[in-house]
């Protein structure tokens, strides 16, 4: 058997934490989910528009020149403006109406400037795939296009429209507000990046968090090696419950449950880039639950990671006292859940 410490501290937890999302894992998860992707590039998307320009035909030059792809930069303008394809597809048939001097005349520093459309309005239905901006495509490093051009344009600057139907249809486009100034882009970008929104939120197998928990499964499945083991997303422990109730509906559910026989583990996990209150939704829960487990015999871990999570570290602290095994989101911390998980399934004598 293991003489691994498995109780980790916060301290010792943060120093193994991988902080921001895994590379890999945003390359492998990049048909479910764009998000951890635009994680990985938002400061990239942040550095350009922090430069100072005159005008659009300024900042197009350097995106041209970052090492940013254009429908990567237009991507995070489409997330921050909550400017989903039915929005884009809205803009291209109504657009003689929105613009019918086929330009878009805006305030920007208290001065008037026009921009004219090249490309819009398109022919036939503007689509996500044709801008390069879906799951498959975001990948795939695009130059910047006229199509690119004309919707960066309405994204920045369309709530600052002189035609009053077009601010109005367009009043989430107006980052362009803070071009040229770094403090209120961060405080900016910080607060509106990732919400609950038609773009971010899909089905829940998009989410970040199901990601973690599908990869952190899938890992377990692939390098724990244990025979008859089963590994349950959603799982119960028997007569663990959070209610009094004795109907199946009361018993408590963890992101991961590991079972051989009458042995079990609960998982839970939790990764999270930006402040919320999950971790501490988690924490408030830890000592009832882990009370439970001990008394039944069963045992409890937890995989946390993150900078957010890490911002909260009361709430990490008390999930390591509670805690069997504490590990960070790497592979390394994972085959340390591993061992965990061996030295509780497998008899010392195997």
């Amino acid at each position: 058997m293991s003489t691994q410490n498995y109780r980790r501290t916060v301290e010792e937890i943060r120093e193994l934490a991988s902080m921001f999302w895994p590379s890999d894992l945003s390359q492998k998860e990049a048909e479910l989910s764009v998000i951890p992707k635009l994680i990985e590039t938002q400061d990239q998307f942040i550095a350009i528009l922090s430069v100072p320009v005159s005008g659009l035909s300024g900042l197009f030059q350097i995106v041209e020149a970052s090492t940013l792809s254009a429908n990567m930069f237009l991507k995070h303008l489409i997330v921050l403006a909550d400017f989903g394809g039915e929005m884009i597809k809205r803009v291209n048939s109504q657009f003689d109406s929105m613009f019918p001097l086929k330009r878009l005349d805006y305030i920007w520093n208290l001065q008037t400037y026009s921009y004219q459309f090249i490309f819009l309005p398109a022919s036939g239905q503007l689509t996500n795939n044709k801008l390069g901006i879906d799951g498959k495509k975001i990948l795939q490093n695009q130059s910047l296009s006229l199509a690119h051009k004309d919707l960066i344009a309405i994204l920045l600057f369309g709530a600052s429209s002189l035609n009053e139907k077009s601010a109005e249809v367009l009043a989430k486009c107006e980052i362009g507000n803070y071009l040229g100034q770094p403090d209120k882009l961060n405080k900016f970008i910080k607060q509106r990046y990732i919400w609950v929104s038609r773009i971010t939120s899909g089905s829940q197998s998009n989410t970040l968090g199901q990601i973690a928990q599908n990869f952190v499964k899938e890992y377990l499945q692939d390098n724990l090696g244990v025979i008859d083991i089963a590994i349950r997303p959603n799982g119960h422990l028997p007569g663990v419950r959070h209610t009094d109730q004795e109907s199946e509906k009361g018993l408590t559910t963890f992101d991961l449950v590991v079972s051989k026989e009458d042995k079990f583990v609960a998982i839970e996990i939790s990764f999270q880039v930006t402040t919320n209150s999950v971790i501490e939704r988690k924490a408030g829960q830890a000592r009832a639950r882990f009370e439970q487990i001990e008394n039944a015999g069963y045992k409890m871990a937890y995989v946390i990671d993150g900078a957010g999570n890490f911002d909260r570290e009361n709430a990490i602290r008390t999930l390591c006292t509670y805690s069997h095994c504490t590990v960070a989101f790497s592979h390394n911390e994972l085959n340390v859940l591993c061992n965990f998980l061996r030295d509780h399934f497998v008899p010392k004598n195997e």
